[in-house]
C-alpha cells in the first residue's frame, strides 16, 4: 500500500519537523544540512563517495562535511576497495546514524516525546531562543493530534 499526500497530511507527519530537526542538530552537534543528507544517504542503503557528492549539490557548501561525518561515526565503510574489481569503497550509514533517524521518525509520529529532562542539552533555559523552543516542545508534547 502506497501512502498519498492526503495520508501524510492526516498523519501530521511534518507538523513538528523543524522543532525535531533543531533538537537533533543541537543534541548531536550536527548541522541542518548534515541531518537531511544523512536521511538521504540512509534511504540509498549503500553508496559511494560520488553518490555523496551528488547528494550534496542542493546543500550549503561545506568542504569538510564528508570527513566530519566519517570521523564522527555517522558514515561507515561497508566494503573496502580491492583495487581490481572494486575501484572505490562502498559506504553505508552507521548504526548511530540509523538510530538517530529512527528516533526522529518515532518523535514525528508521536510514538516518542522529545526529552525534557535536566540532562537534555536542548532543554536548558539559557537564552531567549532556548525558552522559545522549550515552549514549543511543551506544546508539542501536549498536542494530542500528532
Amino acid at each position: 500500500m502506497r501512502l498519498g499526500s492526503s495520508d501524510l497530511r492526516d498523519m501530521n507527519l511534518l507538523k513538528y519537523y523543524r522543532l525535531v530537526r533543531k533538537w537533533a542538530c543541537k543534541t548531536y552537534n550536527l548541522k541542518d544540512a548534515d541531518i537531511e543528507l544523512l536521511i538521504y544517504l540512509d534511504c540509498k542503503k549503500q553508496f559511494t563517495r560520488n553518490d555523496f557528492i551528488d547528494g550534496v549539490y542542493t546543500y550549503s557548501w561545506d568542504k569538510a562535511r564528508w570527513e566530519r561525518l566519517r570521523r564522527g561515526g555517522w558514515i561507515d565503510v561497508w566494503r573496502k576497495r580491492n583495487r581490481t574489481t572494486m575501484k572505490t569503497n562502498i559506504y553505508s550509514t552507521s548504526h548511530k546514524c540509523k538510530s538517530l533517524i529512527n528516533r526522529i521518525y518515532r518523535i514525528l509520529l508521536g510514538e516518542e516525546d522529545l526529552p525534557t529532562s535536566a540532562r537534555s542539552t536542548f532543554y536548558k533555559n539559557k537564552t531567549y531562543t532556548d525558552k522559545v523552543y522549550n515552549k514549543a516542545i511543551d506544546d508539542m508534547i501536549k498536542d494530542k493530534e500528532r
